[in-house]
């Protein structure tokens, strides 16, 4: 059997040193890196989001086996000097955009992103998603305008909470 190259979400600084170090681990376990997301500065907390390479449902054992071997890479390879807290997750049912594969996936949801610089004089847009290629993610705008967004402009995105959304994610869930 052929496995596809998994596709990694982009990251910067910190957080794409610490992507790195524990991609391998948990897609050797079985899952995809989704985001990892670092908040404070006193006593920083790491996020990892994943899924499950089988799209099974994510469950608390998931996590605890993530959280485990990836505490073990991360003491091992100390990127984050001072004292941290590890939080793992699944991605959620309006979870965030990051590979192209979630923007084709969820085609016909809708969709906020926030921009790094504002276009037509704001940062939000929200609409359907049209999908998305390595270069541009593609959206109709609340208004019916169909537009693309480069993806390296798009500082985030995510899925909006919505009742086709709930139903999807239900039949998705009773499919698996």
């Amino acid at each position: 059997m052929r496995h596809l190259p998994i596709e990694r979400p982009q990251h910067e600084g910190l957080e794409a040193q610490i992507a790195e170090t524990v991609a391998p681990t948990i897609e050797h376990m079985g899952y995809e890196l989704v985001r990892v997301q670092i908040s404070g500065k006193d006593h920083p907390v790491v996020q990892i989001m994943a899924d499950r390479v089988d799209e099974a449902a994510f469950g608390v054992e998931d996590c605890e086996a993530i959280s485990r071997a990836v505490s073990a890479v991360l003491d091992i390879a100390d990127p984050i000097r001072s004292a941290w807290t590890l939080e793992v997750s699944s991605a959620g049912i309006d979870r965030p955009l990051t590979r192209t594969k979630d923007w084709n996936r969820f085609a016909g949801h809708v969709a906020t992103l926030d921009l790094a610089l504002p276009r037509d004089g704001r940062k939000r847009h929200r609409g359907i998603i049209l999908g998305a290629d390595d270069q541009a993610a593609r959206l109709r705008l609340d208004d019916g305008t169909e537009t693309s967004f480069p993806r390296e402009d798009i500082r985030r995105a995510k899925l909006v909470l919505t009742d086709e959304l709930i139903a999807a994610t239900a039949a998705d869930r009773k499919g698996n």
